[in-house]
């Protein structure tokens, strides 16, 4: 291949298709390898982290960080954002004091406030003074008295078609409901994609392995890299691995030692027809790990929800997080893991591990032990930049000169890694400073919702899920 692209980037994940797509709005070329035949795989995700308010264990700075990031992202794939609220919780069993959400709700209101004052557009999440309201159990008594709603459009109305399910009296109070918004994956990996394909800056290759890189940066020539697929050599002036948990296997190429870890996680599609309204997204805290940790109901179309439990038996997994050793800068999977990564998962697992996710649930939501399997699980792996298994802000690393790493940990990163390395190929004089710093992306917004739409349910079922998870509750106009 003669030509020579500014960037080459590895990984077609969230970071990856953000990164590109961030360089083509600069007019900036790239090339973009996938192995899939689509964008955005890999570890589920369904809901925007605005704030971090799932994850007591973190610090006040990375929820601020997750929030701000969470509000970009959303600006960004306005289609794929479900602006429903999430029901938040504290069994009595927990030990955790529903006083310290409360604190953290109150500083995140303020840094909203703070957010809005530097840019309007950023007032994504609702008006702030209602970004969270309380319920005691009077409250709760009162609303499970009045009638179904089935397009509930107030935070009194959601909570009512909640607390009709919800058995409240295991549950310390107050509850909350937060505007915690869902997110959509096949949604936002429809509309990338159509972007990407859409853009003469960008050359999306995929169904295409990288087998070797090769490092010609001492050659004096007019590129840096040499990327090769099965049936070709690719040259780039500036490398961009976002291959997600395998970034460890690119870094031993180049001879590159980092401490990381990668964790598997699987979240389970279930059939159920509780009301004959919408509910929220239902959380119940617990520790993280332990045969009590969170428990999480994500509502879709058509009676469909996505359950999380984070025990070892439902998402988590024994042996699936695993640190790097000192002489290699990629983990190992054992290869049980690795089987479900390569080739999916065999049918009574994925019968056993839903059924017990739909058990787990119930213990909070008696109802649900009526739910029925309603696909195959969504699943992947991730990376953790360090040995903190607890850390949920993730970005990019440099760590030689026209290399970059992303390190991505939630989704709603991507933006931040793509503004990073976009600013070190500036300092590096790859591409000449960029005097305008743009704040939409004209490929992305050129995607009609019709064609976000065709394609996002397109890619659900070629993916072998239902349908339905393709499509938003709350239909955006």
């Amino acid at each position: 291949m003669s030509k020579i692209y500014n960037v080459g980037i590895i990984g077609g994940g969230i970071s990856g298709v953000v990164t590109a797509l961030e360089l083509a709005n600069y007019g900036v070329d790239s090339i973009l390898f996938e192995q899939q035949s689509s964008v955005v795989n890999g570890p589920p995700f369904c809901h925007l982290h605005a704030g971090g308010n799932l994850y007591p264990e973190i610090s006040d700075e990375q929820c601020k960080i997750l929030m701000k990031q969470s509000i970009e992202m959303a600006r960004l794939f306005p289609q794929s954002i479900d602006e429903r609220p999430t029901f938040i919780s504290i069994p009595k069993l927990e030990k955790q004091d529903i006083g310290n959400i409360l604190e953290r709700l109150d500083m995140l209101v303020t840094y909203y406030q703070t957010l809005i004052k530097e840019d309007p557009e950023n007032e994504i999440l609702g008006v702030p003074k209602d970004y969270y309201k309380l319920y005691n159990e009077e409250d709760l008594k009162a609303l499970s008295k009045q009638p179904t709603i089935e397009r509930p459009s107030s935070p009194d109305e959601w909570m009512c078609n909640a607390i009709k399910i919800i058995d409240y009296k295991k549950l310390k109070t107050p509850v909350i409901l937060v505007q915690e918004y869902g997110w959509n994956l096949f949604r936002l990996a429809a509309q990338a994609q159509l972007a990407l394909n859409k853009s003469n800056k960008c050359s999306l290759k995929t169904n295409t392995s990288v087998t070797k890189i090769k490092d010609v940066r001492n050659q004096k020539l007019d590129y840096n890299w040499e990327i090769y697929t099965h049936d070709a050599v690719y040259k780039v002036k500036y490398l961009v691995n976002s291959s997600g948990f395998n970034t460890g296997k690119f870094d031993e190429s180049l001879r590159i030692n980092t401490k990381r870890l990668i964790e598997f996680k699987a979240a389970y599609v279930s059939k159920w027809q509780p009301i004959s309204g919408l509910i929220p997204e239902l959380i119940f805290h617990g520790e993280r790990g332990t045969p009590n940790g969170m428990a999480q109901l994500t509502p879709y179309c058509d009676d469909y929800y996505q359950i999380h439990g984070m025990t070892k038996d439902i998402t988590l997994f024994e042996n699936g997080l695993v640190q790097s050793k000192d002489n290699g800068a990629q983990p190992e999977f054992n290869d049980d893991i690795k089987e479900k990564l390569k080739n999916g998962w065999e049918d009574n697992e994925i019968k056993n591990r839903t059924k017990k996710a739909i058990d787990y649930v119930a213990k909070f939501v008696p109802s649900f032990d009526s739910a029925t399997l309603g696909g195959p699980p969504l699943y992947g792996a991730q990376q953790i930049s360090g040995d903190d298994p607890n850390l949920r802000v993730g970005e990019v690393s440099f760590p030689s000169k026209s290399y970059a790493r992303s390190e991505i940990i939630k989704a709603s990163s991507a933006l931040t890694v793509a503004n990073q390395i976009i600013h070190k190929i500036q300092e590096e004089e790859i591409i000449p400073p960029i005097q305008t710093k743009l704040e939409q992306n004209a490929l992305l917004d050129s995607i009609s919702k019709g064609e976000i739409n065709d394609f996002a349910s397109e890619l659900a079922i070629q993916r072998g899920y239902p349908e339905a998870l393709s499509r938003l509750l709350i239909e955006k106009k």
